[in-house]
């Protein structure tokens, strides 16, 4: 175990939103090694709220043509939870715009270039290329805490990614359509659709891939206590 803080590091600070994939296929094995290993995340009483899909092929090609298509005719994005806040304020909406308009900058995507920013959002549907996306859900009826266990789980999966030579994006975009998502992969109503993970092999050619959020120093943000 000696060498596990700095190879666990890496993975960790390695670890980026990836918005251009390779077509390679990531083999079916590798990602039931990287659930596997995710599912160790810690959840109340050990409940283990998460539910998984695992998409591609065929059957991912024709959910991304139907999320793409619902985003052309403009059909409202209709999530079936609150992700971001209604009212921004600070700090938040300064990180949010700074984080839009310097990808978007990256990207040569003009303010105000509603056209533009319109196509590089369906990229979402088309999960940037990806070969494999993994959709999660959660029964409806799971109060917050179950969420916050599901969020140490997402992470275990973007961590073990990163460590097995993978990339991975988490796009709460693809709980914009629940109703598409449902109907494609079998999904009952009483299951929320929170999010997805598109995974695979990064495209070192894709301009998005070189863009890097900044995040606040430690002291910003914690307050140590003692005696």
């Amino acid at each position: 175990m000696s060498d596990s803080p700095q190879v666990i590091e890496q993975a960790i600070v390695s670890r980026q939103s990836i918005r251009g994939f390779l077509p390679t296929p990531v083999e079916p094995a590798l990602i039931r090694r990287i659930l596997e290993a995710a599912a160790r995340a810690p959840s109340g009483s050990n409940i283990q709220p998460w539910k998984v899909h695992v998409v591609t092929g065929a059957k991912r090609d024709a959910l991304a043509r139907d999320l793409v298509q619902a985003h052309a005719r403009g059909e409202p994005e209709r999530r079936e939870y609150q992700y971001y806040p209604v009212n921004w304020r600070s700090p938040y909406l300064e990180r949010r715009r700074a984080t839009g308009w310097g990808l978007y900058s990256l990207l040569g995507i003009q303010k105000g270039d509603r056209e533009a920013s319109a196509r590089q959002h369906a990229r979402n549907f088309e999960f940037f290329g990806a070969p494999c996306v993994l959709l999660f859900t959660i029964d409806s009826d799971l109060d917050k805490g179950s969420w916050l266990d599901y969020g140490m789980f997402l992470q275990n999966i973007m961590v073990m990614a990163r460590a097995c030579g993978l990339d991975t994006c988490p796009q709460a975009a693809l709980a914009n359509y629940p109703d598409i998502v449902k109907q494609h992969l079998g999904i009952p109503a009483d299951q929320i659709v929170i999010c997805g993970i598109s995974i695979g092999y990064q495209d070192p050619d894709e301009p998005a891939n070189q863009y890097r959020t900044d995040r606040a120093p430690v002291d910003e943000f914690t307050t140590f206590h003692d005696a």
